[in-house]
């Protein structure tokens, strides 16, 4: 498949007579897509019924007649002022039960029946409208759900959809405090309409009823996705996409993946780095203008799992921007890198963020591939060289991981509700797995919980999934090579309870967790080859055998050639040994990187990426600073 560059951009906000220029000079720099109308309600609909979308219709016959290809959005992300009016209680609350208001965005509630309502009608004006326009080849469902902490809402809203959850779960409440436990501290209901939302309690809620709540708070995000998707396909052929966020975890990316035809993401190393990243000083002042070596590389692989193997970078960082906490511009070069990197990993097109930058309301200080005077920006010559690459490069294939990562939301659901430890994340936990396998010069696959095939990897990796899967238990007996679980695998049932066997409670594995501990910053339980665990540790008892030990003669690693198991959350050279020690007994080949040099095969191709300052020669290739540079294998 062609590899294509795009960009976002905002018709709304530029004088008409500008737009054929913008189009002429987008199709000049190589690009293909175009992205708009995702925050446009305002202006398509400026009072209730009344619409105007000729405007929109001379923009996209604008966009077409220059050759370029329109993503367009649906602008349920921002509904405008007037929606207010007809929905007072349609605003999401937060858990401190406080209205998020209007003046921004993303403000809704997914529980809100008549928003719901109103986002089926736009969507369907604008699917008949534009569902047979040839210039509309893709279309973008809302924006960034999740974004701003926006997924979980405490309304009035919500309460009612939970209880209405619960019921079609449940059935009765007797099943529902048999399931949760609620002899405990006299939590017995009586009645489906006395259970409140599990936020403003004295302490701490009973964790089922929290993970039910994000539960439904993730069903709801799919079934108002879902809602738009059915409109859409019912109008138009053309492919429809979504573009996810940097580590948002509080809804199930894979079950919104399921209805739709490609996932995308918003890719923003830089602010990423100083916003969403647990790192050192150091570590951040080292890359505080490339951007975290993995980080980017992680949700490549993530989103080219939730789409099935169709993703694209829908909104990619062309310069500095204006939400992180520090906002400094990339180092020549890093637009290229990040852009050749996305395609390394299977992306179908990257799209920059944005056309011209703002000079008004409150992405002004967001860097665009043009300034706001619409002189060229640094970033627009990097997209046009890779425009050249991209014609004249060889054809960039999708490779087979070298290993495979499970990455679950409901284990991220389910250690946010009880981490036992302030720093027991799991995100962290995962992307530490991910990011030591890179640094050995790894392909990473990354999967479901609900995979229900292993056979294709000669080593598969689940750190700390909350429950197995029923499929993914049947899995394991036709897994190709070795499945290792990490700590605080299985520890749970799914109504979150300890099981009866004692976790890890695997097909096979003879142990059992006795007792856990986290550990503060700064306290190691050292290995006896070395290293150790830092955050978390557990007592195991049973006849697995054990392949290493800790200093204290407990098990660290203990089972076979076929399943294993991690007791603990290993330091950083610590974890990245023992994975490398279980893939040279996969007969797996592993490099060892230095700081910032990263590698990717690409079919016949092999990509390096130096996240560095300072040029590096590896295995004989010279690789410049912030510079990729690929060579047939």
């Amino acid at each position: 498949m062609k590899r294509t560059l795009g960009v976002c951009y905002y018709p709304e906000h530029w004088p008409e007579d500008v737009w054929p220029e913008d189009a002429r000079r987008m199709a000049e720099a190589g690009l293909t897509w175009v992205r708009i109308g995702e925050f446009a309600w305002s202006r398509l609909e400026p009072a209730p019924g009344k619409l105007d979308f000729d405007w929109l219709d001379r923009a996209i016959a604008t966009l077409g007649e220059a050759g370029l290809r329109v993503v367009l959005g649906t602008p349920t992300a921002t509904p405008p002022r007037w929606m207010l009016d007809r929905h007072p209680d349609m605003l999401a609350v937060d858990a401190q039960g406080r209205p998020r208001k209007f003046g921004a965005r993303r403000h809704y509630c997914f529980s809100h029946r008549g928003y719901l309502e109103d986002c089926r009608r736009i969507t369907t004006r604008l699917a008949e409208r534009y569902g047979q326009t040839p210039h509309v080849a893709a279309w973008q469902t809302d924006n960034e759900y999740g974004c701003h902490d926006t997924i979980l809402s405490y309304s009035d809203a919500a309460r009612t959809a939970f209880r209405d959850w619960l019921a079609q779960k449940y059935q009765s409440p007797e099943a529902l405090n048999r399931a949760w436990g609620n002899a405990f501290w006299s939590m017995d209901y009586a009645s489906f309409d006395q259970i409140d939302l599990p936020n403003l309690t004295v302490t701490e809620p009973n964790p089922a009823h929290v993970m039910d709540f994000r539960r439904f708070s993730s069903d709801q995000v799919v079934a108002f996705n879902r809602a738009q998707v059915e409109i859409i396909r019912r109008h138009s052929d053309a492919p429809v996409a979504h573009n996810y966020m940097g580590r948002i975890t509080e809804f199930d990316h894979f079950a919104v993946g399921a209805d739709l035809d490609i996932a995308s993401w918003d890719s923003y190393p830089l602010g990423f780095l100083s916003d969403r990243l647990e790192a050192s000083a150091e570590h951040k002042a080292a890359f505080l203008r490339q951007g975290d070596p993995d980080f980017q590389a992680f949700h490549h692989d993530l989103y080219r799992a939730v789409g099935r193997g169709r993703w694209w970078v829908m909104e990619q960082q062309p310069g500095p921007v204006n939400w992180a906490p520090y906002n400094p511009a990339p180092l020549p070069g890093m637009v290229r890198l990040w852009t050749w990197e996305a395609f390394a990993h299977g992306a179908e097109a990257v799209c920059y963020f944005r056309w011209r930058q703002a000079p008004f309301a409150q992405e002004q200080m967001h860097a665009g591939l043009l300034r706001p005077d619409s002189a060229p920006a640094p970033g627009l010559a990097e997209a046009v060289e890779v425009a050249r690459e991209l014609n004249a490069a060889p054809h960039v294939a999708a490779t087979q991981g070298d290993v495979a990562l499970i990455s679950d939301y409901a284990s991220a659901w389910a250690w946010d509700t009880q981490p036992q430890g302030a720093d027991f994340d799991y995100f962290r936990l995962v992307f530490a797995w991910y990011r030591a396998l890179r640094a050995l010069g790894l392909n990473i696959d990354i999967l479901s919980p609900d995979t229900r095939d292993l056979s294709d990897w000669k080593l598969v990796l689940a750190p700390g999934l909350f429950t197995l899967p029923p499929a993914l238990r049947e899995a394991l007996a036709t897994a190709g090579g070795q499945v290792v679980f990490g700590p605080r695998a299985n520890s749970k049932t799914a109504d979150f309870a300890i099981p009866p066997a004692l976790p890890p409670d695997l097909p096979g594995l003879d142990a059992r967790v006795t007792r856990v501990e986290s550990l503060p910053p700064g306290t190691d339980l050292p290995l006896t080859e070395g290293g150790a665990f830092r955050h978390w540790a557990e007592e195991v008892e049973g006849s697995a055998p054990v392949l290493m030990r800790r200093a204290d003669g407990l098990p660290a690693l203990l089972g076979s050639e076929a399943l294993a198991y991690l007791t603990g959350w290993p330091c950083d050279e610590t974890l990245r040994a023992i994975l490398q020690r279980l893939c040279a007994a996969q007969g797996i080949p592993t490099h060892d990187l230095p700081a910032g040099l990263r590698r990717r095969q690409a079919g016949g191709l092999c990509f390096w990426f130096n996240y560095g300052a300072a040029p590096v020669t590896w295995e004989g290739v010279e690789i410049p600073a912030a510079g990729v540079v690929w060579t047939r294998d």
